[in-house]
């Protein structure tokens, strides 16, 4: 049976970046590193799925209504959209998340696309057998999502190069990296890619 594996770009919105409302330091410096692997997965045909936070004005997610976050990532608004230096490719499935108000809804199995199907329904209805996952950030949405994809029975692969960390608290990013490793998700490199996908 031959691999089907798709790009899953987690959460790379204005307002993760530098200069937006929860900037992610040097968020901005791993798009070229998505771009080059969008457009590999691209020209071997394989899917590419992009997440955002797509939160409502009221959530117990933001401080102001109990939670731990400044607003960011309000639906409709520049901070929500995707970075324009971005280029996802027409045809690929966007997955909104964090839009009940009573949920912080960091992981990307969340999430819904625009025909409201979760996450793993989308991966199953396009047959993806292996997930390789990349975006913002390390120590929340992409751990998150790559511990709930392993606890699922996805493979997965993070692109080590192209996530970057909020750090919140020191060595958080650290940390979930660690966990992600322990829980079974191998790190790999943007850089010769190529070679391990099909096509």
């Amino acid at each position: 049976m031959s691999r089907r594996p798709a790009l899953l770009v987690v959460d790379v919105q204005n307002d993760f970046c530098p200069g937006g409302a929860l900037g992610v330091p040097e968020g901005d410096r791993i798009i070229p590193r998505i771009n080059r692997t969008i457009k590999l997965f691209v020209r071997r045909g394989l899917p590419v799925l992009a997440t955002r936070d797509w939160h409502p004005r009221v959530t117990r997610h933001f401080k102001e209504f109990g939670g731990a976050w400044p607003p960011h990532c309000v639906q409709g608004t520049k901070g929500a959209r995707f970075h324009p230096k971005l280029t996802l490719p027409e045809g690929a499935v966007i997955l909104s998340k964090g839009m009940d108000p009573d949920q912080d809804s960091y992981s990307g199995f969340q999430a819904l696309s625009l025909q409201g199907r979760d996450l793993e329904s989308v991966i199953r209805d396009l047959g993806i057998d292996e997930v390789f996952l990349c975006g913002l950030a390390t120590d929340y949405c992409v751990r998150a999502t790559v511990l709930d994809a392993l606890r699922r029975g996805l493979r997965v692969r993070v692109l080590g190069d192209a996530i970057r960390g909020v750090d919140l608290h020191p060595g958080d990013s650290e940390r979930a990296v660690k966990e992600m490793r322990q829980a079974g998700a191998p790190f790999v490199e943007t850089r010769g890619l190529a070679s391990s996908l099909p096509g």
